[in-house]
């Protein structure tokens, strides 16, 4: 049973969630590492992979149990995996929608009220949920995307509310575009390319899976971010900031 610092990380096969696992893995952390992907954990200096669906119930029940039996405390989740939609509101069903929803924000809701009640009987804890600046802005032909991503800020804000007396921090980060498998994957269907993302930006380039990595490790960190609470972190090199025009932006390059 570890003594030490254990993250549970969703998403961990790959782009931010595989990154943050490394970041986790290189600051000391044991892992408890989900996806619908096989992860070796042999990977990793402390860590137990578990292979399923996060919105099945009894596969988050069954990994709930095996974090446990391993390890004992859980200290901080990390809510990563996501599913991306990238279709005009007049295209998207009710049923896309709830899809993306289930991924993106009902799993998240489950896995922190599952986790989140180990944490409170502890009385300490860091749950980390992966937003995006969609949402915090609207980005036109993403409804489910962004309904999903603002809707996990307001879960994240009333989270950090109920539970921060109790020990329990709960915050989120906000990532710009990333490359990553999911952006490589958006960008063939030919909605945006890189200029569209790298003109925006006033850093003038893409997010990397370890700039948001860092960000997620921090705020999982009680003895750096310790009263770091209900905060949504933006990661995204200014594009939440900027309110020039697209001549104004590229002039200042």
């Amino acid at each position: 049973m570890s003594q030490g610092n254990v993250a549970v990380v969703t998403g961990a096969a790959q782009g931010i969630g595989r990154a943050t696992a490394a970041e986790l893995d290189r600051r000391g952390w044991s892992l408890v590492l989900l996806d619908l992907q096989h992860i070796d954990a042999a990977d990793y200096r402390d860590a137990l992979a578990v292979a399923g669906d996060i919105t099945d119930p009894s596969f988050l029940a069954d990994a709930h149990r095996a974090a446990t039996s391993r390890f004992g405390a859980v200290t901080a989740l990390v809510n990563n995996a996501g599913r991306s939609m990238i279709a005009p509101a007049t295209d998207t069903t009710a049923d896309a929608l709830r899809a993306v929803l289930e991924v993106n924000l009902v799993a998240p809701f489950a896995l922190s009220t599952l986790f989140g009640a180990t944490m409170l009987g502890q009385g300490r804890g860091s749950i980390v949920n992966v937003a995006s600046v969609a949402g915090l802005q609207g980005v036109a032909e993403r409804s489910a995307y962004n309904a999903s991503k603002h809707g996990i800020v307001g879960l994240t804000r009333t989270l950090a509310v109920e539970w921060g007396a109790r020990g329990v921090r709960v915050n989120a980060v906000a990532p710009g575009w990333v490359k990553t498998e999911m952006d490589h994957a958006d960008q063939a269907g030919g909605s945006y390319n890189d200029r569209d993302i790298v003109e925006h930006v006033p850093m003038g380039r893409f997010a990397r899976p370890g700039d948001v990595a860092c960000a997620i490790a921090w705020l999982c960190d009680g003895d750096q971010s310790g009263f770091v609470n209900g905060v949504v972190l933006p990661v995204d090199g200014g594009w939440t900031a900027d309110g020039s025009w697209q001549s104004l932006r590229l002039r200042q390059r």
